[in-house]
């Protein structure tokens, strides 16, 4: 019986550290698109830096656009959180997303680590797991399927 309640709880540790790994992955899913989307804007502010004005296209809905004339091209208008935005020059926005940038890639290096540790866990516990199944399955203490 000892070995039957031994292998149920690796069994429940295993289910633990698979639902951590997928909570995990999906964090950095999350983070990989917001570094995505950093990488966006700062291509864009390279693009439109020391430029009077430009011309874009304008999202209006439905996946349809306008062409627009932007003027002041001097500063950017950035989203602080909490629904409220700043005006900050090329070179303050610069400085912001890069800012961003490394503080989400130092949470991304720790979320790979967390994820590599718990797969060496998961890499450990299941060859314990199978070979204490078929230890009990060949004792008779668990039918098997």
């Amino acid at each position: 019986m000892e070995d039957q309640q031994k292998l149920e709880e690796m069994v429940n540790q295993l289910n633990i550290y698979k639902s951590q790994s997928d909570i995990l992955q999906q964090q950095i899913e999350a983070i990989q698109g917001s570094i995505a989307e950093i990488e966006i804007l700062e291509s864009t502010l390279e693009e439109v830096k020391d430029k009077n004005s430009l011309e874009t296209l304008v999202p209006v809905g439905a996946g349809s656009f306008i062409n627009a004339e932007i003027k002041k091209t001097d500063e950017i208008i950035m989203s602080v959180g909490a629904g409220v935005a700043i005006s900050k020059t090329f070179q303050e926005a610069k400085e912001t997303t890069a800012s961003q940038k490394k503080e989400l890639n130092d949470s991304l290096n720790k979320m790979l680590d967390s994820l590599q540790k718990i797969s060496q866990i998961v890499a450990q516990l299941s060859p314990q797991a199978e070979a204490l199944m078929a230890k009990l399955q060949g004792t008779g203490q668990i039918p098997t399927q």
